[in-house]
């Protein structure tokens, strides 16, 4: 299992979290704690970066969901591969 695929399986999560939620980029930032910008955002979900722990929990509280369901379901995809 290659990093690179788990860090674009974890972006699209947040992705279709965010948009279900009907926020922006913009909407998301606004409501983490913290210094992050949309730039971040936009990288997180495309893959692009590694998010801290730390990180993906701000996401994670900002979007009203559990840290592991922006990790843990999409694990199980990318094992079953």
């Amino acid at each position: 299992m290659e990093k690179l695929e788990i860090f674009k399986q974890v972006g699209r999560n947040i992705q279709q979290i965010r948009i279900g939620k009907g926020l922006s980029q913009v909407d998301l930032v606004g409501r983490i704690e913290g210094n992050i910008d949309t730039t971040n955002i936009s990288r997180i979900e495309q893959g692009r970066t590694n998010p801290t722990l730390l990180t993906l929990y701000r996401i994670a509280q900002a979007l009203e969901v559990s840290l592991s369901d922006l990790v843990a379901n999409n694990m199980v995809k990318i094992v079953e591969k």
